[in-house]
């Protein structure tokens, strides 16, 4: 389980969502760190926005009271304010798309990966497929991941977040994910990773991922997928190369 952030005293990292929480996860891929960085890109000039709305307002009320100024002037026309207020949003607007392309396209863009994950999603919970370690005489390593009920939680579980079965993998590694659906939609989501890649049936949709630090990630699929839709969630687990290496050889005995 990871530890909490505090705003004043930062003890751990944030990876599963808190109560009344307003910001986000603490970054564990370069990718949400990149989302994090951009939001706080763009709410910058939002309050830039905002505070000269807000000037514009409180001073036209301010000079056009009707005590004040009981014959306001009329402007029909003003050429330069039109080309002042057509300009400087355009240029705003480019400020923000030119990281928002850069962001959007390193997103899709999936570097050769290391390991390859596939999830499938099930109505109510998930299988994963390690595919790298299959012969043609076995099957792949595949498990299922249930949702542990909360009268069978351990001491320091997040109820309706912890499963019986995680998603291992190394930290500091390429993966890539491979993700699909048995049935309905369903979203494949975790928040410190910055991935959210929807599962269709009959379709493959991949994503890239490379976890800086080890630690334990919690998600949920976040598509409406019917009764019990909130009883899906997802845990990765990043570990060193050895425990990984560990993990992979108990598995596969």
């Amino acid at each position: 389980m990871s530890l909490k952030n505090t705003w004043l005293f930062p003890i751990g990292y944030c990876d599963a969502a808190e109560p009344w929480q307003l910001g986000f996860q603490d970054a564990a891929t370069p990718m949400m760190q990149g989302i994090i960085d951009l939001h706080h890109d763009i709410f910058f000039f939002l309050i830039i926005i905002l505070i000269f709305v807000l000037w514009m307002l409180v001073r036209a009320l301010w000079h056009f009271h009707y005590k004040r100024n009981p014959i306001p002037e009329r402007i029909v026309h003003g050429t330069t304010i039109e080309i002042i207020w057509t300009i400087f949003p355009s240029i705003i607007l480019m400020f923000i798309a030119i990281p928002s392309f850069a962001l959007l396209y390193s997103m899709d863009e999936v570097v050769d990966p290391t390991i390859t994950i596939k999830a499938i999603g099930h109505q109510r919970y998930w299988t994963y497929e390690y595919s790298d370690y299959n012969s043609s005489d076995e099957q792949s390593l595949t498990f299922d991941s249930y949702m542990i009920p909360e009268d069978d939680l351990e001491l320091g579980q997040l109820r309706l977040l912890e499963v019986d079965n995680r998603v291992v993998v190394p930290a500091k590694t390429h993966l890539r994910m491979i993700i699909t659906s048995a049935d309905v939609l369903h979203s494949w989501a975790v928040p410190s990773l910055g991935v959210k890649c929807d599962a269709v049936p009959g379709r493959l949709n991949q994503t890239s991922i490379f976890i800086k630090r080890e630690g334990v990630y919690y998600g949920q699929c976040s598509e409406l997928c019917g009764t019990n839709h909130a009883f899906m969630p997802i845990v990765v687990e990043a570990v060193s190369l050895d425990d990984y290496v560990s993990w992979i050889s108990n598995k596969l005995d």
